[in-house]
């Protein structure tokens, strides 16, 4: 049997376009412990491979791992009774950086807080920064679905970046939540 000329061409511009952005790791479905657990092995063997400084490994891991358990724990697209949620996640490499992105559903309520949450992580200082995650450490309360709200700060104190995401209309209730998130390798060595 063979493959239609149409779906062919489709994934060879999906390829084209992922090697071209130094996309190495794509998956799209739910998101738990297990999960994390494979992309960060997968992640840090490819580093390795490469020869990557362990400053820079410990920092992407790091990371994916706060990207990885804010989807699974926050993701508005629960399948079970165990909190599992589904998304998008990306993973490349380009140009001295590494890139990570996310992408699962929020309600339109959610997109509110969440962006607002952004937008002050993105707004403050590096001293500003400390000081929201120590005081999210000693105030801040834990969600209902496990979090203590220190995911997007820590993610800005270890990149040293800004975090670039933007809101997609899916339907009427909700968004499509996208975030990248870089890792330059010259900026962390600073």
């Amino acid at each position: 049997m063979k493959l239609n000329v149409g779906f062919v061409k489709s994934v060879l511009n999906v390829y084209d376009e992922m090697s071209e952005n130094g996309i190495s790791i794509v998956y799209l479905g739910e998101f738990h412990h297990q999960i994390t657990k494979m992309f960060t092995s997968m992640a840090e063997d490819d580093m390795d491979r490469k020869d990557e400084e362990k400053s820079i490994i410990r920092k992407v891991y790091s990371v994916m791992v706060e990207t990885l358990q804010n989807m699974a724990k926050h993701s508005d697209e629960i399948t079970d009774k165990y909190n599992i949620g589904k998304g998008l996640f990306m993973i490349g490499n380009k140009d001295d950086s590494y890139y990570i992105i996310t992408s699962n559903k929020v309600t339109n309520e959610k997109k509110i807080d969440l962006e607002y949450a952004v937008k002050q992580v993105n707004s403050a200082t590096k001293e500003e920064l400390k000081e929201m995650y120590r005081k999210q450490i000693t105030e801040g309360r834990i969600s209902d679905k496990g979090g203590a709200g220190l995911g997007l700060i820590e993610i800005a104190r270890k990149t040293r970046n800004k975090l670039v995401y933007q809101f997609l209309p899916y339907d009427e209730h909700t968004q499509f939540f996208l975030l990248k998130v870089e890792i330059n390798a010259k900026k962390i060595n600073e």
